[in-house]
């Protein structure tokens, strides 16, 4: 069997770029959602792609409804009670955060939770936790009525 057949995301980066990246407590909950925006986009194109192939358009349209601010915030809001204390102060981090910009089309309180959200991917991603990360994103998708094909691993 091939050597990184097994290996996630991330270790696959550290291994090909050759990077140690810091202590994942030592990045800010900007830094945290930075990337974990990235993860938790990639989960939904996941998601939305493995619907099977379609027009590119319609698969952007449907990857927009979830990864906009106020569907994160909802999902956070949903499942917040169901984190650990560890999660919920990194999300929380995240939400209490300047953010530099502000969004578009959300409130900004949706903005913040969905920092909070995007916070808590980064550091699940960072912490190579992506099995935990898809465990929220699915019952944050499922709070919030989003309809998931079933599969023989349930969480």
């Amino acid at each position: 069997m091939d050597e990184g057949v097994n290996k996630c995301f991330l270790e696959e980066a550290e291994a090909a770029f050759g990077l140690t990246l810091p202590d994942v407590r030592s990045y800010s909950g900007l830094s945290l959602a930075f990337i974990g925006d990235g993860a938790y986009e990639l989960a939904i194109r996941t998601l939305i792609i493995s619907k099977g192939n379609t027009q590119v358009h319609k698969m952007h349209r449907q990857c927009s409804e979830l990864v906009k601010a106020p569907a994160q915030a909802a999902m956070i809001r949903a499942v917040f009670g169901q984190l650990t204390e560890e999660e919920q102060a990194v999300c929380r981090r995240g939400h209490n955060t300047k953010p530099h910009t502000k969004a578009k089309n959300a409130s900004a309180d949706d903005y913040l939770w969905a920092t909070g959200l995007e916070a808590l991917c980064g550091w699940l991603y960072l912490k190579h936790d992506q099995h935990r990360m898809m465990e929220i994103i699915r019952a944050g998708l499922s709070a919030i009525g989003y309809e998931i094909q079933s599969t023989e691993n349930k969480v």
